[in-house]
C-alpha cells in the first residue's frame, strides 16, 4: 500500500511539474518556402538598416530573412503560445503549460530541436536580483566627484557629470559639435521605468530622440514601468540637464527594448537578447548598448562556466558577433564579478566582435568590482575601461544622485563611440572598434583587469586625417609644423574657406576666412602661430558644403 501511495504521489508531481508554465526554444531546419526574399530587403528591413549595410558593403542573406510564418503557425497551432521569433537563430521561444504538447512539435519535419530555457523554479529569483542589488550596495557606498569642473571654457554645463565624460576627453568632441547627431542606440535593458515622463528625459521628449520601445519578456507590455535600471543607464548618454547631468550622447537618438526579466534569471532572456539586437538591427541602429550580463542562472544546469567565455558560445555572445556581422557597434558592460567567486566577464561582453567595458573609480583607478577578463594572443576582454565608480545618474522622478557598476562605464563608453562615429561616418564598425582602443592608456600593454585602458577620443579622432566625407580633399603641411603651416585643396574648390584650429581639450586658438581658388594654384598659409604652444590640435576646414577634420602636431624650434 505504501508504494502506491509513493507511486501515486510522484506520478501527481510530475504532473504537477508539467502544468507549471514553462519556456521552450524552437530551432527549425531551414527558411525553406519563406514568402521573404533577399532581393525585396524592404519587406523586413528598414531603409536605415538597409542604408547602414550598404555604407559597410554588408550584403543581405539568408540569415537576414524572418523566419518562416508557416512554420511559426503550425507551433502555435499546437496550442503554445509564441514568445519571440528569432530569424538569426531561426526558431521561436514558447511559453507552454503542459509539456505533453512537445511531443507534437517535434514531430513538425522542419523542427530540429527543443531546448529549454526557463526553469520549473517559479519562486522570486536570488540570482536576477542580486545583479541590481549588488550595483544598489555598489552605489550606497559611492563618494561624490561633483567638485570636479572642467580648466577650460566648455559647450555644455555638465555640473557633476564633468569628471566621467572628461576621462576620455569626451567633452572635446562635444565641444567640436559631436554629440551624437544622426546616430541610433539601441539600450537593451531590465525596463526604463519612468523616462515618459522624467524631468531627466525632457530634452530627449522634445525632440523625438526615443524612436520607440519594445518590451520582449511581456510582448505588449510598457517598459515605463518596468525596472529602473534602463532609465539609469539611458541617463548616461542622453541625459541633458545642464548644471547638473549632461550624457556623453545627448543629440543622439534612442530605441528602448526590454529583453531582461529582472525577478527571474533565465537562460531565455539571452534569447530575448538576441531578439532585441535583431530588432536594433532592423530598425537601423548604429549602436547597441547593454548593460546585462549572464553568467549563472536560478537552476545550475542552465550556468555557464568560465570555459563558455571564449567569445562565441554562450547564446547572447553568439547574437552579439551576428549583430556586429550586421554592422552595428556594440559596447557591453564587463559585469560586476570582481570580488565575487565568479571573478570573470560575463556574456555577452566576451563576444569577440563587441567592445566589453570594464569600470575605473574617478581617478582612473581599476574599480576592484569590475569583472576580469583573460590577455591571450589577439583575443584581450575587457576590451577598455571607463567610469563605473561614482557616476553621476538620474533616477525615477527626477532624481540625480552617484551610481557604481559597468552598468555605467558601458554607456558611458557607448554615448562616445555616437559621438565618434558622427565625426567620422566613413568608419565601419570594425575601425570604430580598433581605433578607440588604439587610443586607449595601455594600448601597447594590455591586461586582464582595463584590457587596452581608458580611451582618449580626442586621440581617436586624431588617429586618422580621413574627412567627413569620404575621401579627404585637402593637405596641410608641414606636419608636424613650427610657426606656420599651408593648406592645399584638391579638384576644383574656389570661394571662402573657414579655418578653425582647435586645442585637444576644445578650445578655439584660432579661426579665419581665407579666398582660396585652386585653378589659380592657391593654397593657404596661417603662420601667426609664433606664440602657439607646441602640442597637438585639430584644424576643420569648411569650404562650400564640404568640411574636412586633420590633426597637425605644433613643435619648438
Amino acid at each position: 500500500m505504501k508504494q502506491i501511495v509513493t507511486t501515486v504521489l510522484f506520478f501527481l508531481v510530475i504532473m504537477g511539474f508539467s502544468q507549471i508554465p514553462q519556456k521552450y526554444f524552437v530551432a527549425f531546419t531551414d527558411k525553406n518556402g519563406t514568402p521573404y526574399s533577399i532581393n525585396n530587403p524592404q519587406a523586413f528591413l528598414t531603409q536605415r538598416a538597409i542604408d547602414r549595410r550598404a555604407a559597410q558593403g554588408i550584403a543581405v542573406v539568408e540569415e537576414d530573412l524572418p523566419v518562416n510564418p508557416a512554420y511559426v503557425n503550425a507551433v502555435a497551432a499546437t496550442g503554445v503560445q509564441v514568445f519571440t521569433v528569432s530569424k538569426w537563430f531561426n526558431g521561436v521561444t514558447i511559453r507552454v503549460v503542459d509539456t505533453a504538447v512537445l511531443a507534437s512539435i517535434r514531430a513538425l519535419p522542419y523542427v530540429q530541436n527543443i531546448l529549454r530555457v526557463s526553469s520549473y523554479n517559479s519562486k522570486k529569483s536570488t540570482v536576477g536580483d542580486w545583479k541590481f542589488r549588488q550595483e544598489e550596495g555598489l552605489n550606497a557606498s559611492g563618494g561624490k566627484n561633483g567638485s570636479k569642473s572642467p580648466n577650460t571654457p566648455t559647450s555644455y554645463d555638465y555640473g557633476p557629470s564633468y569628471n566621467q565624460i572628461h576621462m576620455l576627453n569626451g567633452d572635446v568632441l562635444h565641444n567640436l559639435g559631436y554629440r551624437g547627431q544622426g546616430k541610433v542606440i539601441a539600450v537593451l535593458d531590465a525596463g526604463f521605468l519612468d523616462a515618459d515622463n522624467n524631468a531627466t528625459f525632457d530634452s530627449l521628449r522634445a525632440f523625438s530622440q526615443i524612436l520607440g520601445t519594445r518590451d520582449f519578456v511581456n510582448p505588449g507590455g510598457n517598459v515605463y514601468l518596468e525596472h529602473y535600471h534602463g532609465a539609469a543607464v539611458l541617463s548616461t548618454m542622453g541625459g541633458n540637464t545642464p548644471g547638473e547631468l549632461i550624457g556623453t550622447a545627448p543629440k543622439a537618438s534612442y530605441w528602448l527594448i526590454r529583453t531582461e526579466d529582472a525577478n527571474t534569471e533565465n537562460i531565455v532572456e539571452e534569447y530575448n537578447w538576441v531578439v532585441g539586437a535583431e530588432m536594433a538591427d532592423s530598425v537601423g541602429a548604429d549602436i547597441i548598448n547593454s548593460s546585462l550580463g549572464y553568467t549563472l542562472f536560478d537552476n545550475d544546469w542552465m550556468d555557464h562556466s568560465f570555459a563558455d567565455m571564449n567569445g562565441h558560445t554562450t547564446p547572447s555572445a553568439r547574437g552579439a558577433n551576428i549583430a556586429a556581422s550586421k554592422g552595428m557597434a556594440l559596447s557591453i558592460s564587463a559585469g560586476n564579478e570582481g570580488g565575487s567567486a565568479w571573478i570573470t566577464i560575463s556574456a555577452p561582453s566576451d563576444a569577440l566582435d563587441a567592445l566589453s567595458i570594464g569600470a575605473v573609480d574617478e581617478f582612473g583607478n581599476y574599480a576592484s568590482f569590475s569583472s576580469a577578463g583573460t590577455v591571450n594572443g589577439g583575443f584581450v576582454k575587457p576590451n577598455i575601461a571607463t567610469q563605473g565608480m561614482n557616476c553621476y545618474v538620474g533616477y525615477p522622478g527626477g532624481s540625480f544622485g552617484y551610481g557604481s557598476g559597468t552598468s555605467f562605464a558601458s554607456p558611458i563608453n557607448a554615448g562616445m563611440m555616437a559621438c565618434l562615429w558622427q565625426a567620422k561616418p566613413n568608419f565601419n564598425q570594425s575601425v570604430l572598434r580598433m581605433v578607440i582602443q588604439q587610443s586607449a592608456s595601455q594600448f601597447t600593454h594590455p591586461d586582464s583587469l582595463l584590457g587596452y585602458g581608458i580611451p582618449d577620443y580626442s586621440y581617436a579622432l586624431l588617429l586618422t586625417s580621413a574627412g567627413t566625407r569620404g575621401k579627404s580633399s585637402c593637405m596641410a603641411y608641414p606636419n608636424p609644423f613650427t610657426d606656420a603651416f599651408k593648406i592645399s585643396f584638391d579638384g576644383n574648390t574656389t570661394g571662402t574657406a573657414e579655418i578653425t584650429l582647435f586645442s585637444l581639450t576644445g578650445d578655439i586658438v584660432l579661426r579665419t576666412n581665407r579666398l582660396v581658388n585652386t585653378e589659380a594654384g592657391d593654397s593657404i598659409t596661417i603662420n601667426d602661430l609664433v606664440n602657439l604652444a607646441p602640442g597637438m590640435y585639430i584644424i576643420r576646414i569648411t569650404s562650400g558644403n564640404n568640411t574636412e577634420y586633420l590633426h597637425l602636431v605644433k613643435v619648438a624650434k
